[in-house]
């Protein structure tokens, strides 16, 4: 379990002392969001952290989901930007009134317009333990009253809605996150300590990262980048380099240091998980996420060398959580452990090596089947048994729990 995330929002009070500070292992951990989809503690074998966040309530991380809200049938469609490059001038001055100032009794963060009809985009921990109203800022720094439409605490995304003329708004478009290169460029705007619409940039330093929501389940797919993020700039877009967002800015990693800025680590939840979010927080006011109930862990040649599990590649079961939709399809978690060269591997369990007709190579192929499906809808399998027959099952994905740590298994 990775636990080295913090949230990045901004306290209108004081932030505790250091020694008040959670600190697991050797860094403080702040988290801003995203979601698993797959079971207690790990998104299929993804990392999952919960964290108290400073000026009240938990945070949280994120995950990856496919079918982006301005598809064609999801009813709500929102702007896409043309692929020209922009230079870091051009793009905050043509978008930088989009990101306003979001503030409540007891904290203060980021957000951004998506469309003419005032909806906003922020993280669900900026507006966690908010008393009284929630107001946005914008340019001119007129307060303006938000009504929260909807809070999804699996991925750590909040939709707000202001009721303001359109002309008095600018459209931030959404992109695509999904195909992103290590190395591209990245603009930041937020409004970190308070220091109103503040750019900063960098480059993509990893994809794929998985971080903790607020639920406690993992958001898996997350952006890393190097631009600075500091407390209060969670909830503003990180943009790539056309002027498209990619992510909402969400957590850093603080290298253990008590009330730290930046260190150069940051995290983003990529925007196609927020897309169908949004999508379906403004057709419901909730989201829903498909739910498997496995724990997994990855297969690779070092092992099935070393062990007689009937493949080389594929996402070993480790364990099955009881009366998950896994559990009551027949899936069979590990029943030992071995140690080849320092690691550590399940055996004994069922390794899938295909879902819906793709090839799974590891755990992110099954985590990536399973964020592109919802509740009810069929996963069709192919396993091998720890005998090593080969075996299909189709399972019934579910509706992912609100607290992951009221399940058995």
């Amino acid at each position: 379990m990775n636990e080295n995330w913090t949230p990045t929002n901004y306290p209108t009070t004081p932030p505790p002392a250091a020694e008040n500070q959670k600190q697991r292992g050797s860094r403080l951990v702040v988290t801003v969001l995203i979601a698993s989809l797959l079971s207690a503690g790990l998104a299929a074998g993804g990392t999952a952290l919960v964290i108290n966040q400073d000026g009240g309530g938990t945070t949280t991380i994120v995950r990856q989901v496919a079918n982006p809200a301005n598809s064609s049938d999801s009813g709500n469609v929102m702007p896409v930007a043309s692929t020209g490059g922009m230079t870091i001038e051009q793009m905050y001055k043509q978008y930088g009134n989009g990101v306003v100032r979001v503030e409540h009794s007891s904290g203060l963060g980021s957000g951004f317009v998506i469309d003419s009809e005032g909806h906003i985009l922020t993280n669900a921990h900026v507006v966690d333990g908010a008393q009284g109203e929630i107001t946005v800022s914008f340019s001119n720094n007129e307060k303006v009253v938000a009504k929260v439409i909807g809070v999804d605490n699996a991925t750590d995304v909040a939709v707000l809605k202001v009721d303001v003329p359109s002309s008095a708004l600018t459209v931030i478009p959404l992109g695509d996150s999904a195909g992103l290169k290590v190395g591209s460029g990245v603009v930041a705007i937020g409004n970190p300590f308070g220091q109103d619409r503040t750019v900063t940039s960098g480059i993509i330093s990893a994809v794929a990262r998985s971080i903790q929501a607020p639920n406690g389940f993992s958001i898996n797919g997350a952006i890393q980048t190097d631009a600075a993020i500091n407390h209060g700039n969670s909830g503003g877009p990180l943009l790539d380099m056309s002027g498209q967002v990619i992510g909402i800015n969400s957590q850093i990693d603080t290298g253990g240091q008590a009330n730290s800025g930046s260190v150069g680590i940051g995290f983003a939840v990529p925007i196609n998980l927020v897309k169908q979010v949004t999508a379906d927080i403004m057709a419901t006011g909730k989201a829903q996420h498909a739910w498997l109930g496995v724990q997994l862990s990855d297969v690779d040649p070092t092992l099935a060398s070393q062990t007689k599990i009937g493949s080389d590649y594929g996402a070993m079961v480790a364990n099955v959580t009881t009366g998950s939709p896994a559990a009551k399809a027949g899936l069979k978690g590990a029943t030992g452990e071995t140690t080849i060269g320092g690691r550590s591997y399940a055996v004994g369990g069922d390794v899938i090596i295909e879902a819906n007709g793709s090839k799974v190579e590891g755990v992110k192929d099954l985590q990536a089947a399973v964020s592109s499906l919802k509740p009810g809808d069929k996963l069709e399998l192919v396993v091998k048994t720890s005998n090593g027959d080969t075996k299909n099952i189709t399972v019934i994905l579910g509706d992912q729990p609100q607290d992951p740590t009221a399940l058995a298994g």
